[in-house]
């Protein structure tokens, strides 16, 4: 099951980039920050899914650590094979995050 803050903050689109100067992106930093916020942990291994669609390229002033913390919240690993040459970043620092755990 998906919850509705899920699905409110995935239909903003990705994490909006910090390189965006412009009044735009500064309104929709504003609506991703209170969306992703609004998101209670853990998130449920769907959810998780879900929301990988959602980072960005750069660190969007830190939502995209708030999105990974909350993705990790999830019971099973969201990213447990290597991803693509190319991937999202966030989506290759998951799995390694992933792959170091296996280390422990």
């Amino acid at each position: 099951m998906i919850r509705d803050e899920v699905y409110n903050f995935v239909r903003l689109g990705p994490l909006t980039s910090e390189l965006d100067n412009s009044e735009d992106g500064d309104e929709a930093f504003d609506e991703m920050e209170q969306a992703l916020h609004a998101i209670e942990k853990p998130v449920t291994d769907e959810e998780a899914h879900l929301l990988l669609g959602s980072f960005g390229e750069d660190n969007s002033f830190g939502l995209a650590w708030t999105l990974l913390h909350l993705i990790e919240s999830a019971p099973s690993p969201p990213v447990t094979s290597e991803p693509p040459p190319g991937s999202n970043p966030w989506i290759e620092r998951m799995w390694v995050r992933y792959r170091n755990s296996l280390t422990d």
